[in-house]
């Protein structure tokens, strides 16, 4: 058999190739990268931390994906996992919030956009939350505000770093207020924390927007990003139809932000491990000493 025929063999039993924002979306055993275009096996791209090998693009992942790659085998206790939103505000807009959330747990298996816990890098102790941006474009709402609020208290208490993964579209509106109360919260929590001198960390991935990157996405001892990550507040389209000028090409880009001194370093995801462990081995607290 010749290998164009042994493709459209393949063609006829396998799903349809497709560009994918989502490493963890699809069944097929290509995938083509929505940046250069590269068609690469499955196995080969989550074995380089779902990142193209031609062309360095971050295929985003989910919180389980994350975890994987970031923690040591086993080591991940999950805190708060029965929390659940409710829809105070009864809200609708082309649909009910209540089946929005319904929809978006049971294609998740979450029941809210942030993962929690305790876990062990390398070794090293730390409370990590992980937002997924597949439960509803990640937004904060009242459970992940709290949540990431009860993990900074536990960080506080037990004296651990915070690592928090941001992927976020910014406050969910269908909380109205009490998704943008959640701000003040976890900052609150980050400064109790920041006061008895523990290190915190967020990670900005591809996108961290709104509300997020207006509190605790921002409010890092060390201010980690992908590569390439959109990080913003307001959209491009309003600011420059706001300040009636054309902005940069690269504007909201991890590069831009870092040439202009708001994020300290970019990390490409296979090295983010590596580069974590070292920086929590730095900033190691002292193990005190008894009389």
């Amino acid at each position: 058999m010749s290998l164009l025929d042994w493709f459209a063999d393949r063609r006829k039993t396998a799903p349809v190739v497709r560009p994918l924002q989502d490493a963890e979306e699809g069944d097929g055993l290509w995938s083509k990268c929505p940046e250069c275009g590269e068609v690469v096996y499955r196995k080969d791209l989550v074995a380089n931390a779902s990142v193209c090998g031609a062309c360095g693009h971050h295929h985003r992942i989910d919180s389980q994906e994350r975890l994987r790659l970031l923690v040591d085998p086993g080591s991940f206790e999950a805190l708060d996992e029965e929390l659940t939103p409710t829809d105070p505000l009864a809200f609708k807009d082309r649909r009910a919030y209540a089946d929005r959330l319904r929809d978006s747990q049971l294609s998740t298996g979450l029941k809210d956009a942030v993962v929690c816990g305790l876990a062990r890098l390398e070794g090293h102790p730390l409370a990590l939350g992980v937002m997924d941006f597949r439960f509803m474009g990640g937004s904060m709402g009242s459970v992940v505000g709290e949540k990431l609020t009860r993990l900074i208290e536990t960080a506080t208490e037990r004296r651990l770093p915070v690592l928090v993964v941001c992927a976020s579209g910014g406050a969910r509106m269908q909380e109205g207020m009490l998704s943008l109360m959640q701000m003040a919260k976890v900052s609150g929590a980050l400064e109790r924390h920041r006061q008895e001198q523990l290190l915190y960390i967020p990670l900005l991935t591809h996108p961290t927007t709104g509300g997020v990157t207006a509190s605790f996405a921002m409010l890092g001892d060390l201010i980690l990003a992908e590569p390439k990550a959109l990080i913003g507040f307001a959209g491009r389209r309003v600011i420059e139809q706001t300040l009636r000028e054309k902005l940069p090409d690269d504007f909201q880009t991890a590069e831009y932000l870092l040439e202009h001194g708001f994020v300290d370093a970019i990390v490409p995801r296979p090295k983010l491990r590596s580069t974590l462990a070292t920086l929590l081995e730095l900033h190691r607290q002292p193990t005190a000493v008894k009389a």
